[in-house]
């Protein structure tokens, strides 16, 4: 899992038809310290995630394996909005 926050959504009017219904969210990858760190990631949104959100998503095979995600071509999902982030160290 990988931490980021939702920055943009992506709108495809014509995409593969297992895709239909999903929202596309564009998400910027974070450090534990909410630091954006390099590179995005267009990522399936599972949980109704929203702008300015943080997050977690998966990617590869995980990302399939995420609610309703089987049998589809999804590389990155989102599972899960962030409350908090608690590091040591």
């Amino acid at each position: 899992m990988q931490l980021a926050r939702v920055i943009g959504t992506v709108v495809a009017t014509r995409k593969d038809p297992r895709l239909e219904g999903f929202k596309l969210l564009v998400v910027r990858l974070q450090s534990a310290e909410g630091k954006d760190e390099a590179g995005y990631v267009v990522a399936v949104d599972m949980v109704g995630a929203g702008a300015g959100e943080r997050v977690l998503i998966v990617q590869g095979s995980s990302a399939r394996m995420a609610r309703d995600g089987q049998d589809k071509p999804i590389d990155a999902a989102i599972v899960g909005i962030v409350d908090t982030v608690e590091a040591s160290g």
